[in-house]
């Protein structure tokens, strides 16, 4: 029992902390998922929302706008630097871009399509998914991290890198101020762990399941070798 208890030990800490052994140490695992959320109104300088002067066609141009917009943030210069205001490698960061009628899924050779593999690390990743609101020109920025913290920078940063990208972009070709897009954030992201006391429940199970296929086989061995020993004996006295 005490071999099982301890190999069960073993798995459980395994199972929520990487060991190294050259080094001895311990890194914790990202088992833990945050989700945080903002919204952003792609709007007129004159507000299309509030003045009753703008057609309902206009409104339209806005919405078509809204999903250009969303399909900017995961171009690789508004990436790049989402990327930089978290202090995280580029190829960290997922970005789903808007989908549409006409585009319904990611492009097949997309390098922010999903993959396999993807299962393995959906903990350690970045993810932001952008959706284009299809009845108002609105984009819901939806992000995914190991804290809520983070979550909260990464959504939060969505917006203010694009804000960033649209200002320098303005001012390359000379557009003036009355004519730029205005994007108006409804609020700061706000995070929150949705899995909390994972790494607890993962551990609890771990140990539960690997004692008891240790016990087993501690179990089974000692049986097959009291059987050994019943035919040696038995063979013994019949000699």
């Amino acid at each position: 029992m005490i071999i099982s208890l301890v190999a069960a030990s073993v798995a459980a800490l395994w199972s929520v902390q990487r060991i190294s052994l050259f080094p001895l140490e311990l890194t914790p695992r990202s088992l833990e998922v945050a989700t945080a959320s903002t919204h952003v109104v792609v709007d007129t300088p004159k507000s299309a929302l509030v003045d009753l002067r703008q057609d309902t066609y206009g409104m339209e141009a806005l919405r078509n706008r809204a999903v250009l917009l969303g399909n900017v943030i995961s171009s690789t210069k508004v990436r790049e630097d989402i990327a930089r205001r978290l202090g995280l490698p580029v190829e960290e960061l997922r970005i789903q871009a808007p989908l549409t009628e006409e585009q319904s899924a990611p492009p097949v050779d997309s390098e922010n399509a999903r993959k396999t593999s993807d299962i393995l690390q959906a903990n350690d990743q970045y993810r932001l998914n952008v959706q284009a609101n299809a009845t108002v020109p609105v984009l819901d920025i939806y992000s995914q991290t190991p804290s809520a913290e983070s979550a909260e920078v990464l959504a939060n940063a969505a917006v203010e890198a694009l804000r960033t990208y649209l200002n320098e972009l303005a001012v390359a070709e000379g557009t003036d101020a009355e004519d730029q897009v205005q994007l108006i954030q409804l609020g700061r992201a706000h995070g929150a762990v949705i899995n909390g006391g994972v790494n607890w429940q993962v551990a609890l199970l771990v140990f539960m399941v690997a004692f008891s296929i240790c016990a087993a086989t501690v179990i089974f061995v000692d049986r097959v070798r009291a059987g050994w020993r019943e035919a040696s004996l038995s063979g013994t006295a019949g000699a």
